[in-house]
Formats: C-alpha cells, sequence, structure tokens
C-alpha cells in the first residue's frame, strides 16, 4: 500500500475566486480581471493584495452566443469553442484560470449555474436581479454599469448593499438623477439577513479509483491536476483492457429536432474530450502524439429518404456552425465515400477516431507521482472505518483506503454490496477488423448502422453489435451482422468473404442510456424522498459508470463534473444536466412509484 499522505498537506488550502460576469463582448473584462490577477499572485508575500502562487480565478461568462474566434482578444483565440449552445470550459496557465462561457438566454442561463461567487460584474442591469442571491458569497461584491432606480431597488431585495461610485458625487439628489438616466455605476455588497450556507470546507485530497479504463483513468487525470494523491486499482496487468481496449473507437455528438438532455450532454462531452485531448498533447494516427487517433470527420448516413429529410431539417433549425456539423447532399457524400450513396448526412468535419488505450495512457501519465498504480488487483467488497473506506479483494485483504472512493469499473460495480442495486447491465459488442486489402480505405469515419474507420495501423474497424449474451468469444454470426451493415452502405465493397478477425467488449449501460456521475445512493436507507437532495448517499463514495457506446467523450467531462463537485468548484454543466446523471435518479424514481 502507498505511503499515507498527512493530513495537512491532504486538505492545504487552494484559494479560489469565482467572478461571475453577464456579458463578454471580445474578453476585455476578463483579460483585465486577469492581468489584475496575476498581479495580485507575484506581489510580495507580506503585501495584503498577493494570493497564493496555486490560487485558482474562476470566470463565469454568461452570453447570448459566442463571438466568432477572429473577434476576440488574440491570446482568446487558440482552442476558442464552436458557437454553440451550452456550457463551455476552457483553461489556461495549467489550470490556475478557468473560464466557463454559458451560452444561452440570460433568463434560462443563469438559473443553471452551480457555483458560489465571490464577485458580479454587470456591464448593464438585468431582469433577474433577484438570482444572483442564490450564488452570492457573504460578502460577495458586485459591480453594476447603467444603474436605474428600479435596478437599485432589485439590487436591494436581493440581499446587495450599494454605494454610488466617488464620480457619482455624494450629494443624494445627484446620485438619484444619475440612477434615474440609468447612467450611475455602483458597487454593491452582498450582505443579505437570510441564512447563507458559508463556504465549503476544503476537501481531503486522497482517493481510490476503481477501473482503469476510460472512466476510472480520466478520474485519475483531474484528481492529480487538482493536487490530489490518487491510488488506481485494476484487476487486469494494464490499463484499458474491457470495454476500453478497442481498437479504434469514434466520437461525435447526437443531433435531435427538440435539442433534449441527451443531445446537449453529448454536445458539451464531445466538445470537451477534444479541447482536454489537445491538452494532453493533441491525437495524431501515427502516433507522435500522446492520443492515437485523427480528426478526420465522421459521416453520418441517412437510413432512407426521410430520415435524410429530418436530418435536413434538424441541421436547418439548429443553424449549428459548419465546422460543428452540417448537411450534404447525396452527391458530396458519394465524393466523400468515393461511391454512390442515395442520401445525403450529417457530416462532423471535427469527429473522428481515437484509441481508447492511447487516451487512457496519456491521462495516467499525466498524473505524474500522484498517482500510484495497483495492478492485478480485484475490488470486490467495501467497509468504511473511521471516516475512510476500504478497499478489499475476495479474500478480506486491503488493497487501499482513502476518505474517498470512485467506481468507475462498469458493471463490475454490481460485485459490491453498496452498488448492487444500481439498475445497470450489460450488452456484448463485437467489432469485426478487415484489412486493407478486404476494404477500401475509407477517408473519414463513416456510420449508419454500424460504423467503419478509416485503417488504423492497416485494419479498418467495423461495428459494432448490440447483443444481450455474456459470450466473450468471437462468432460468425456477429461477424456477418457486420459485414451486412457495410454492404449496406458501400454495395460490392466486399467481394469475398474475410476471415473472422475482431474484438469483442462489454458496455456497461443504465435504462436510460445516460452515464451515472456523482455521489452514490444508499439503496438500505429508508427515507422519504421527493428530491435528489434528498437522496441519502454513501458518504465518500461515487460512480463514474454506464458509458455505454461513448466513453471515448463521456469521460473527460463526467471526470471534471465529478471532481468539480469533490472540490466545491463551479460545475462545468448546467444544472439540469448534472442532475440528469446523477446516480440517485433511478432510486427517486422507484420511492416515487415509478418504474425504473
Amino acid at each position: 500500500m502507498p505511503a499515507a499522505v498527512s493530513v495537512a498537506e491532504s486538505v492545504r488550502k487552494r484559494p479560489r475566486h469565482v467572478v461571475l460576469a453577464t456579458g463578454f463582448g471580445a474578453g476585455e473584462h476578463f483579460l483585465a480581471t486577469l492581468a489584475a490577477w496575476h498581479h495580485r499572485a507575484a506581489a510580495p508575500a507580506a503585501s495584503p493584495p498577493a494570493c497564493p502562487a496555486d490560487a485558482i480565478l474562476h470566470y463565469i461568462a454568461l452570453l447570448p452566443g459566442l463571438p466568432a474566434a477572429q473577434a476576440v482578444a488574440p491570446e482568446l483565440r487558440a482552442g476558442w469553442p464552436v458557437n454553440v449552445p451550452g456550457m463551455h470550459r476552457l483553461e489556461f496557465d495549467n489550470g490556475r484560470v478557468v473560464l466557463d462561457l454559458a451560452v444561452g438566454e440570460l433568463d434560462a442561463t443563469l438559473p443553471q449555474v452551480e457555483a458560489r461567487v465571490d464577485a458580479f460584474h454587470l456591464p448593464a442591469p438585468i431582469a433577474p436581479m433577484r438570482a444572483l442571491a442564490k450564488l452570492a458569497l457573504p460578502g460577495a461584491t458586485l459591480d453594476l454599469h447603467g444603474a436605474d432606480e428600479s435596478a437599485l431597488k432589485a439590487l436591494r431585495s436581493a440581499g446587495f448593499e450599494w454605494q454610488p461610485e466617488p464620480h457619482s458625487g455624494s450629494d443624494p439628489e445627484i446620485a438619484a438623477q444619475l440612477a434615474l438616466n440609468g447612467a450611475m455605476r455602483v458597487r454593491a455588497v452582498f450582505t443579505s439577513r437570510k441564512p447563507q450556507p458559508p463556504r465549503a470546507p476544503e476537501p481531503v485530497r486522497r482517493a481510490v479509483v476503481v477501473g482503469a479504463g476510460m472512466a476510472g483513468a480520466a478520474a485519475c487525470e483531474r484528481l492529480a491536476a487538482r493536487g490530489w494523491e490518487v491510488t488506481l486499482l485494476e484487476r487486469h496487468a494494464q490499463p484499458a483492457q474491457e470495454a476500453s481496449g478497442n481498437r479504434a473507437g469514434i466520437f461525435m455528438p447526437l443531433l435531435s429536432r427538440d435539442d433534449n438532455i441527451p443531445t446537449r450532454l453529448s454536445r458539451a462531452a464531445y466538445l470537451y474530450a477534444m479541447r482536454r485531448w489537445q491538452r494532453l498533447g493533441g491525437l495524431d494516427a501515427g502516433g507522435e502524439l500522446p492520443v492515437i487517433g485523427a480528426q478526420c470527420g465522421v459521416l453520418q448516413l441517412a437510413r432512407d429518404a426521410e430520415h435524410a429529410l429530418l436530418q435536413q431539417e434538424v441541421a436547418a433549425q439548429w443553424n449549428y456552425p459548419p465546422e460543428f456539423v452540417r448537411w450534404v447532399d447525396a452527391r458530396e457524400a458519394g465524393t466523400l465515400l468515393g461511391a454512390p450513396t442515395p442520401d445525403g448526412g450529417w457530416l462532423f468535419s471535427q469527429g473522428g477516431w481515437a484509441n481508447p488505450a492511447s487516451i487512457c495512457r496519456a491521462m495516467l501519465d499525466a498524473c505524474g507521482e500522484r498517482l500510484t498504480r495497483v495492478f492485478h488487483a480485484e475490488a470486490l467488497r467495501l467497509e468504511r472505518a473511521g471516516g475512510h473506506w476500504q478497499v478489499r479483494a475476495q479474500a478480506g485483504a486491503v488493497l487501499a483506503e482513502a476518505p474517498h472512493v470512485i467506481l468507475a469499473n462498469g458493471a463490475g460495480a454490481l460485485s459490491i454490496a453498496q452498488t448492487a442495486g444500481l439498475p445497470l447491465y450489460t450488452m456484448r459488442g463485437q467489432v469485426t477488423h478487415l484489412t486493407e486489402q478486404d476494404f477500401p480505405s475509407l477517408p473519414l469515419v463513416v456510420c449508419r448502422e454500424a460504423y467503419m474507420t478509416p485503417p488504423v495501423q492497416g485494419i479498418i474497424s467495423v461495428g459494432a453489435t448490440y447483443d444481450s449474451d455474456t459470450d466473450p468469444a468471437l462468432r460468425h454470426a456477429s461477424q456477418q451482422e457486420n459485414l451486412s451493415r457495410a454492404r449496406d452502405i458501400l454495395p460490392g465493397a466486399l467481394r469475398h468473404e474475410p476471415p473472422l478477425a475482431g474484438r469483442v467488449g462489454f458496455r456497461c449501460m443504465a435504462p436510460d442510456r445516460l452515464p451515472l456521475v456523482g455521489p452514490l445512493p444508499d439503496y438500505g436507507a429508508p427515507h422519504r424522498m421527493e428530491r435528489l437532495r434528498d437522496v441519502p448517499r454513501h458518504a465518500g463514495l461515487y460512480g463514474l459508470l454506464g458509458y455505454a457506446s461513448r466513453g471515448l467523450i463521456w469521460a473527460p467531462l463526467a471526470a471534471e463534473l465529478l471532481a468539480a463537485q469533490l472540490e466545491h468548484e463551479p460545475l462545468p454543466l448546467e444544472a439540469g444536466l448534472a442532475a440528469a446523471l446523477d446516480p440517485a435518479r433511478f432510486l427517486l424514481k422507484s420511492r416515487r412509484g415509478g418504474q425504473v
């Protein structure tokens, strides 16, 4: 077992200053705030405004749409996200500066922010002023430009006490006139007399992660980046041996007519994953960079003429930027394929394929000395003792212990007593491997009822089946299913029967096909439940489970979400989307009388 980290080291403070701004422009205020923050960090230790070297600036900007990269300050252009709705998290200065861009109408985005805010910046009065009180820490400051009389009344009703800026004058009549004209700038302090929760306590930064696939490796990387000491337990001899062991997985988002929860979540996860991989060093098909893969594009062909019409309508309805997705007609789709196709499809030009094992290795290597890896160690029992979890093997030997345990072992969680009640199940997936001699080399990923990748080290992957059995062996029937779907996409491409080759994996899934991310519910606790916050939880026990077929993109964002929850940071997702991933959602539904 690794040597214990002293409590003093584990709970050392990492100050976080959270700013929320209702506007962004070209990023002028963010950059000014950042410059002031760097000045404070560089100040002599004895100087009052100095801040610790590892202090974090977290800036949340709410804006109706993202400006084009060319319209923002040059220092922000690298990695600037595409203009689609939702939360976009960017990091600078090795994670010491975090910028969240919440894109959407203010009335919709502000109630969805999960954060405790130190300072508010309002370039203009806003209608939902009272919503700020829910976010404000005691003593939070607010800077409001263009204040009018109604805005000042709203500030007071929200619990803020204000004073006009010195240039407004101390004469009450002048201040009142400026307010009536909407020309006054005020600085306010949150002084609500209503009971307010204090700043959350610092966590003890030691955890055990069970499972070294995409979910577990991402958890290790996101926690280690925050200064946590992590022990990783894996029952195999190396990472990525089960569902994360395929030669190539594809990454692309979902689209829908109503922009539903799975669509919004997959979009956020897809975009965040690509940014995360770039921070790990980038993708390269030849293995020159840490992540083996390519953003070669993904062409999702329509199933038939009716589906093609739906695809075209969805792309037009949401007016997505072309770099995110665009509709291509049958002629352009055929040109991309190198073969005629009856219908068009969605082209995700930034999508592509990646080797999951290389991503796992890159994430674990990024942890450095903060990670202890323990292989050939299958966790089957959890016992709580003295504020810690002991993770034990079948025979009872203690494999590791820490205040926090994160289960990222897929269906293996069903073998542990505390999580045996989770409604997880597995689906068998067989991928077929074809050589370049057997099948045309595609320039991009193509999918319809099956997906097909470009050659990866000479091998094309076609798949994958959805079978309800647990047979780990390759079988001809599953290969024929994959080949039949490939022939439907590219008629005449397979002129002879290839040998049986491929890989079988088992997807861990939940009934709603969404991951389980967060504190795990206590199924044995009798408790009346009406809301998620009412559900009893196992103290210090968390899950990253049920990634189904989208582990490549779920893993980075889910790990970031869990790390933010553990650190009491602003969440990287809207509150409603985070709730949709809460592992307690199924227990809550069953106790309300619904069926899971």
